[in-house]
């Protein structure tokens, strides 16, 4: 039986939104921020506020989900009356953050995003620029928040470094952080210092150790490659391939659980992988065709990940065996991308992901996946320690 949680937007509903009266109000949402009737925060705050809801700030993919990673997104004005749209998503990195000719026109901005639980998928950035921009302009802001898909119980991955924050790692936090957005906002004002007015409403039900499948909040795709909760599982690991010439699976119906390339040989890269006993998972020998993006109409060669227990799987240190693997397979095709990546063009766009040139230069001079991640046992007992100040629910 799943456990009842009501998110920060059904709660906040329920009491039809009383701290927002009186108030000219932002907000930054996109449709998968449903309630427990699957309505979306947009829909119950424009019938709770009417004229007061201002503005609706879209994040990457825009409001509806339907542009592709790296798409700027232009909106115009929206039909059907309601707020004006703002995408937090352009051509450039200013556009990530509020404007604050836009801020003028509120006092409060409410922040409702589903985030999948990694430091690399942009939603919690757009919060924390949002955040910024907000204090900078006396604007206080209240997250609604959800719970991590992926529970909050484990941390994985290598520490961002200081110097490397960019849209997919704005601040030094683990790969697989395990906190919720409003923890994060928590972190993010009390370490960066920021000055102005925070509010987190949370969750009530949800413990840390709860998947979202294990409560009553829907899934709804938050981005047009992150259909499943099961994507959402491996991609702590899978998004590194972004970083190189390798196929993720994009323009595929199980995007990041497959991947591959052309010249690889299925059979060997799952023979390998199979070979080194990583937990909770299985890697099946596969062959795919991607309608668009890396290898677009191009017969692709590799695995499929199978997660078998997700309590043992760990997907960051899984991503850099499949890395590992598929990079010696590969021979001279092998390629790091090299074309700028989310408005970054003078760092390896690998080097943003891991948080760190470290990963990519030891699998350079030929370090296994083992010796390059031992390391990140340490920082990820550090970041354990650290988090504990911001904690807002129990195990």
């Amino acid at each position: 039986m799943r456990v009842s949680v009501r998110t920060g937007l059904d709660l906040a509903g329920a009491d039809g939104f009383i701290f927002l009266r009186g108030k000219k109000v932002g907000l930054l949402s996109h449709a998968a921020s449903v309630n427990g009737s699957y309505k979306t925060a947009l829909g119950v705050l424009s019938e709770a506020l009417g004229e007061s809801l201002r503005i609706l700030f879209t994040p990457e993919h825009g409001f509806f989900g339907h542009a592709q990673d790296l798409e700027p997104v232009r909106v115009g004005n929206h039909s059907g009356g309601g707020p004006r749209w703002v995408s937090l998503y352009g051509d450039d990195f200013q556009s990530l953050s509020p404007r604050p000719e836009d801020l003028g026109q509120i006092d409060t901005l409410v922040i409702d995003l589903v985030d999948i639980g990694s430091r690399y998928y942009t939603f919690q950035a757009s919060m924390l620029y949002a955040m910024v921009a907000a204090f900078a302009n006396k604007v206080q802001v209240i997250v609604l928040d959800r719970p991590n898909p992926l529970s909050g119980a484990r941390v994985e991955g290598p520490m961002l470094e200081e110097g490397a924050e960019s849209f997919v790692g704005p601040y030094p936090i683990p790969t697989r952080h395990g906190l919720t957005l409003g923890e994060l906002a928590i972190l993010y004002k009390e370490e960066l210092e920021l000055q102005g007015d925070l509010e987190v409403i949370p969750c009530q039900g949800w413990r840390r150790s709860l998947y979202q499948d294990e409560t009553t909040v829907p899934w709804v795709l938050p981005s047009p490659n992150m259909p499943t909760l099961q994507t959402a599982l491996v991609y702590p690991g899978q998004c590194l391939l972004e970083g190189t010439n390798l196929s993720e699976g994009r323009g595929t119906t199980r995007p990041f659980e497959l991947f591959g390339a052309p010249w690889l040989d299925a059979e060997r890269v799952a023979r390998g992988l199979n070979s080194l006993g990583l937990a909770g998972v299985s890697f099946r020998p596969a062959t795919f065709k991607p309608n668009f993006q890396k290898h677009h109409g191009a017969i692709c060669h590799g695995a499929q990940i199978h997660v078998t227990d997700r309590h043992t799987f760990q997907p960051v240190r899984v991503g850099l065996a499949v890395l590992e693997t598929a990079r010696n397979q590969s021979g001279s095709h092998f390629q790091w991308r090299s074309e700028p990546y989310e408005f970054v063009a003078d760092r390896p766009a690998v080097d943003l992901l891991f948080g760190s040139d470290r990963e990519r230069l030891g699998l350079m001079e030929g370090q296994s996946w083992q010796e390059i991640s031992q390391v990140w046992g340490e920082e990820e007992s550090d970041f354990l320690a650290q988090r504990k100040a911001y904690l807002i629910y129990g195990d």
